[in-house]
């Protein structure tokens, strides 16, 4: 079954930049679309950026500009370039398969940005 591993998070002053990774096994990997979500306590999963199998990309508009989304298919892996980190971008980062059953989810990222 699809497993994803997530890393790269941590605590960044504001301004600051992170790079996220996201390792997926158990997938067709260059076959599926690929998103990074974000949630944060109290508030619903929000999608923030999505990749399709023909690198085309979505943005939310919190961070069109801002973020950057990418693929490396030879490694199953999916990336998430963080500049101009607000505070409002705290958050646990979370990378999804599109092959994945809608309710799996990996253990997720904490991205801090301090004001």
């Amino acid at each position: 079954q699809v497993q994803v591993v997530e890393s790269g998070g941590g605590l960044v002053q504001a301004g600051g930049s992170l790079r996220l990774s996201c390792v997926v096994s158990g997938s067709t990997f260059s076959r599926n679309a690929v998103g990074w979500y974000r949630q944060t306590p109290g508030k619903q999963r929000e999608l923030v950026a999505g990749i399709s199998t023909g690198n085309r990309t979505y943005y939310t508009d919190a961070v069109k500009g801002r973020f950057t989304i990418s693929r490396d298919n030879a490694k199953n892996t999916v990336y998430l370039e963080m500049n101009s980190l607000r505070p409002e971008d705290t958050s646990v980062y979370y990378c999804k398969d599109g092959s994945s059953p809608l309710d799996y989810w990996g253990q997720g990222t904490q991205v801090t940005v301090s004001s």
